[in-house]
């Protein structure tokens, strides 16, 4: 009975909170008709598109990320180091979130049904390029998580910087181009939270989408060495429980 009530609660939590993002959204458009350029039906894609990435991620990585501290404090790694596979790809995939996967289905659905209201023409082309950057936002979130989990290691606390992530995480469900100035560089350069989900929406909706693509990739490809690199110091200074 808990399992099963536990299961329900958390599919019932996150349609709470798909609705409480569209409930947000809708509100806006309600008071003004561009939200950073973005038409109603644009901008309604593109919070669909945060739900998707954010339902991925609860699916796939989540429920392994939230687990690192403990292995990393209790020593209890070593299980992982000894396997003759990628550590940090053992410890990323090794749980998959069932509940979370509904959500998805949910996330999906809600996704088609904003896609099919937005007034673009688009081609099968640039829909097979919004989902390729789907994924690479998919991949940043996840890099960018694990960019602020890894200190752990050196801090030994049960979260890392993680809390730190989770409010960054508001930037994510914001249009990149409401930003300006030296916090629009920050969130599209330093902590490129701005670019999880606006990049893919705007390869629909922008004319330069080209450049904007290029400089997500560019930015995921840096986070990724950067995280590998945080990574292999931190491996350096485990200490694991037979230490």
């Amino acid at each position: 009975m808990e399992f099963r009530f536990d299961f329900t609660l958390k599919i019932i939590m996150d349609c709470f909170y798909y609705a409480m993002h569209l409930s947000i959204f809708n509100i806006l458009f309600n008071t003004t008709s561009t939200l950073a350029g973005w038409s109603e039906d644009q901008g309604m894609v593109f919070i669909s598109s945060v739900l998707l990435i954010d339902a991925v991620h609860m699916t796939v990585f989540a429920s392994n990320m939230w687990n690192v501290p403990f292995l990393v404090n209790r020593g209890d790694l070593d299980v992982y180091i000894t396997r003759p596979v990628s550590t940090l790809f053992f410890i990323s995939l090794r749980d998959f979130a069932a509940n979370s996967f509904i959500n998805l289905l949910i996330a999906v659905g809600i996704f088609a049904t904003m896609l099919s209201r937005l007034q673009v023409e688009y081609s099968f082309l640039s829909f097979v390029g919004y989902l390729l950057l789907i994924i690479n936002g998919i991949l940043l979130h996840y890099v960018l998580q694990m960019l602020f989990i890894i200190p752990v290691f050196w801090t030994q606390s049960n979260k890392g910087f993680s809390d730190i992530f989770f409010s960054l995480g508001l930037v994510m469900e914001r249009p990149d181009l409401i930003y300006r100035g030296a916090i629009r560089i920050i969130f599209t350069l330093v902590i490129p939270m701005g670019l999880i989900a606006s990049m893919p929406a705007r390869w629909f909706f922008g004319p330069d989408t080209p450049y904007l693509s290029l400089h997500l990739l560019g930015v995921t490809a840096v986070m990724w060495g950067l995280m590998l690199f945080w990574w292999r110091r931190g491996m350096k200074v485990y200490s694991s429980a037979s230490s």
